[in-house]
């Protein structure tokens, strides 16, 4: 079973316990898989609806900074119910430790020194973290060692 048909099959058993909220996330998240489709004009593989999905819970991320920001912490909560239900479909997030173990092998096999090899450690760690590292996380840590 591919993995948009996992999201389908969740909503369907969300709507018979009669969970709201996750039946409103998965439908969501459902709509933008169709929409990429559209867009592409063909069908999603599993590595794109995971992508989809990376995107989905980033936009809740982003939303919560901003609802924290302005005080809205029922908003805040709010969002962070969502990307919990989005992150049952992510990997688990590696911790910033393990980010910056990661960067530091990179930095090392790639023998990059200076802030203006940042590009060069980014391209080479963000396919290594894909779904399980936020990307600012894993820039400021990037310029951290470079810088240091």
């Amino acid at each position: 079973m591919n993995l948009q048909n996992k999201i389908q099959e969740a909503i369907k058993v969300s709507m018979k316990t009669k969970d709201g909220t996750r039946v409103s996330v998965l439908r969501f998240l459902l709509a933008a898989i169709k929409n990429r489709e559209i867009e592409m004009k063909a069908s999603l593989d599993d590595e794109q609806v995971f992508q989809e999905i990376v995107s989905s819970a980033k936009r809740r991320r982003e939303s919560i900074e901003a609802f924290k920001e302005a005080g809205r912490k029922d908003l805040v909560i709010k969002e962070e119910t969502e990307l919990a239900i989005l992150e049952e479909y992510l990997p688990e997030q590696l911790s910033s430790d393990e980010v910056r173990k990661i960067v530091q092998e990179v930095v090392l096999s790639s023998g990059a020194s200076s802030p203006a090899d940042m590009g060069q450690v980014m391209k080479e760690v963000m396919p290594m973290v894909r779904g399980q590292a936020d990307g600012k996380m894993v820039n400021q840590i990037v310029r951290e060692i470079l810088s240091g």
